[in-house]
């Protein structure tokens, strides 16, 4: 058996997430991140016809919200679900049988399955954080997206909100935790224009009394809430980007 020391990033996050997979873990995220979604999928727009890339998909929840809204159209939309645990593709596509304009596919987001220049839009719900080169992973969707597609990466663990920091220590894979500034800055550095920062409010009702083991009251859980999500959003300049020229090792 391999020394989990010596594993790749990748093969850290497809092992634990192939365990969230198998205690049904993806569908229950759903639950969690509704509202701050149903909010972003309303500000991108999304219009028949066009082709979206779902980066970090689980079990495919988000993906199949997506496919219903760009199902028709002369140019069929379609949507691609990614994500690198094999279990938790497997369950998004066993959950996904009525849904015809959704394909899921096993990849790593350093190194996207996929052309150059195809996706009008792409969507990240709650998974950009566990990248361990988050760099690397933008030039990967730079490449697959079309000339001024559209970027939305929606995350509730960024430096800004400081309750959502408590989890990192709970996880067992790494995580990171940059400001709303630093991925500004991050995404600027890596080419992308009209960059901005959304706070997206969790509106779904607070119980009166909080008992788990995350907040120490109900107060604490709906200024978790009020405070939001982020979400980051940009735009591939109006270029086409060349076939890659690399492997990731």
């Amino acid at each position: 058996m391999p020394d989990p020391k010596t594993l790749s990033a990748d093969e850290k996050l497809r092992r634990e997430f192939n365990e969230w997979a198998e205690q049904g873990r993806g569908e229950e995220m759903e639950n969690h991140h509704i509202s701050i979604t149903e909010q972003t999928l309303a500000m991108m727009d999304l219009k028949q016809g066009e082709r979206v890339l779902d980066l970090g998909c689980g079990a495919g929840w988000a993906t199949r919200l997506v496919a219903r809204m760009v199902a028709g159209g002369e140019r069929p939309g379609q949507v691609i679900g990614l994500d690198v645990a094999d279990e938790m593709v497997r369950r998004a596509r066993a959950n996904s049988k009525d849904c015809d304009n959704a394909l899921f596919v096993v990849g790593s987001a350093q190194q996207i399955p996929w052309d150059e220049n195809f996706f009008d839009k792409v969507l990240s719900v709650e998974s950009f954080y566990y990248y361990a080169d988050q760099e690397r992973a933008l030039a990967e969707l730079f490449r697959v997206m079309a000339p001024r597609g559209e970027l939305y990466i929606l995350i509730n663990l960024y430096r800004d909100n400081p309750y959502s920091l408590r989890w990192a220590s709970e996880l067992k894979v790494p995580v990171q935790a940059r400001s709303e500034q630093e991925y500004v800055d991050l995404l600027q550095a890596c080419a992308f224009e009209d960059v901005r920062a959304v706070r997206v409010p969790d509106l779904t009702p607070t119980p009166a009394e909080y008992s788990g083991k995350w907040f120490a009251n109900a107060d604490e859980l709906r200024d978790f809430k009020r405070i939001g999500a982020l979400l980051l959003i940009a735009r591939k300049p109006d270029v086409e980007s060349p076939p890659r020229g690399w492997e990731v090792e």
